[in-house]
């Protein structure tokens, strides 16, 4: 998750550093508009689409992560009672507060809005509603509501209801809600605000524009510098006046037209997103390593003497016991990779499509998959000599065994990490006596693929 918002954030920065950059000085005001309105949308979609032309093969080494949670059968009940009941995602309830809070809000903005609806006197026309507000020079709109404070003079109050007219009939009203919703969604995102107040901007350009069609420029300059009301700290309402934007206002307004050529400005977008879906639907590097890590494993705690060659381990009612030391060997069981991006959501490439086969394995995927898991795990039982453990200090210790299954089958670049030299080499001894394995495949190539196996130890 945290991933996509990364991903949406960057490409909001980028598509408002171009419209900064080469679209907001052009007259063209109405294009502007639908691309301040269809880029966020676009940033939100872009990190999930996955253009299989794009894609790159996976890369040569898959490292399939598993890392160990239990630490015993009794202890999985009793770490699964404790998270359920006493746990507390942080991170989601700020979330969720910010989401409340911004929710709060934009809700009084409304109520301050029908406040001034139901509570001033109303005058009816053909395509608005003319709200007076009594002792005030306030002037906005939201819809085809105009407000109109009665302190303001009857000569300009004209100009400014044609002015609000413009943002009614083009439902500029729409917009600045659509952007609300995004800020309550996205209250962290700081490129909503940015979106928000270029918006505001463009509007006032857009209403500007259409009435100096039947203005004398000049006179509504004056009458624009000349006029100072009172301003509604209401994001999602259209002001008549804001000091903030006059000066650009009247800066648009002074600039020609701009060239219809210059409308291929806009084609800046077709390498954009063509660079972003690049980006999002490709894997990474082939000579990179990518690690996936599976929330939920399974471990079995097992205390072996013997295994029995003709009953399968995982079925085996009562486990033997090893006499002759007191060492608790833990494996942990490999749990199938299946649909890895709805496991984790980091993860850019596609799930490899043959899995590596186990001697003896066969079925579908996923039950090859299983055999190889349970097959490596039943192996590595079978053959870790647990006397390696005497002498040792009491306490759990814990084995890393990295190998990889390479492209013809062999598993080759065995190391582990253990806490004891005698440790390491035995794990990287039963590493080295795996059974050769056919190779696992995308779009028909052998690949290799990485994986990690943890083993626990508890001297007694």
């Amino acid at each position: 998750m945290i991933a996509y918002i990364i991903q949406v954030l960057l490409f909001q920065v980028l598509f408002l550093a171009v419209y900064d950059f080469f679209l907001s000085k052009e007259t063209f005001h109405n294009y502007n508009r639908w691309y301040l309105l269809g880029t966020p949308m676009i940033s939100f979609v872009l990190p999930v689409l996955k253009i299989p032309t794009f894609q790159k093969a996976i890369p040569q080494e898959l490292m399939v992560y598993f890392p160990e949670i239990m630490l015993s059968p009794e202890k999985v009940i009793e770490q699964a009672a404790f998270y359920t009941e006493t746990s507390v995602n942080y991170i989601r309830l700020i979330f969720l507060y910010g989401v409340v809070l911004f929710t709060l809000v934009f809700l009084f903005k409304l109520y301050k809005i029908f406040r001034l609806i139901y509570k001033n006197e109303i005058i009816q026309k053909i395509f608005y509603k003319l709200v007076l507000l009594p002792k005030q020079t306030t002037a906005f709109s939201f819809f085809h509501f105009i407000f109109l404070g009665k302190d303001i003079s009857k000569e300009k109050q004209e100009d400014i209801i044609q002015h609000e007219l413009i943002h009614s009939k083009q439902m500029h009203s729409l917009d600045l809600l659509f952007f609300e919703f995004l800020r309550i969604a996205m209250w962290f995102n700081p490129m909503i605000y940015f979106y928000q107040q270029r918006i505001t901007l463009l509007h006032e350009y857009i209403s500007d524009a259409e009435v100096v069609k039947t203005t004398e420029k000049h006179d509504y300059f004056n009458k624009l510098l000349s006029q100072t009301f009172q301003v509604e700290n209401i994001s999602f309402v259209n002001q008549f006046h804001k000091h903030s934007l006059i000066k650009k206002r009247i800066t648009m307004m002074t600039k020609n037209k701009s060239k219809q050529i210059k409308k291929a400005k806009y084609l800046l977008l077709l390498p954009l997103l063509a660079s972003m879906l690049f980006y999002t639907s490709c894997g990474v590097d082939k000579k990179t390593s990518t690690v996936i890590e599976v929330e939920e494993v399974i471990e079995e705690v097992v205390q072996i003497e013997e295994v029995y060659e003709d009953v399968p381990f995982a079925f085996v009612e009562e486990v033997p016991v090893l006499k002759k030391a007191s060492t608790v060997i833990e494996v942990v069981e490999e749990v199938q990779v299946v649909e890895i991006e709805e496991v984790y959501e980091e993860v850019s490439f596609a799930v490899i499509e043959e899995v590596p086969v186990f001697p003896g394995c066969t079925g579908t995927r996923k039950e090859k998959s299983e055999c190889l898991n349970k097959g490596i795990r039943r192996f590595v039982v079978k053959n870790f000599n647990a006397d390696v453990s005497k002498g040792l200090p009491k306490g759990r210790k814990k084995i890393w065994i990295v190998f990889r299954i390479d492209e013809n089958g062999n598993v080759t670049n065995i190391n582990a990490r253990a806490p004891h030299p005698k440790l390491k080499e035995e794990a990287m001894r039963v590493a080295r006596l795996l059974p050769k394995m056919e190779p696992g495949k995308q779009l028909g190539k052998a690949v290799g693929m990485k994986y990690t196996l943890p083993i626990s130890f508890t001297v007694e």
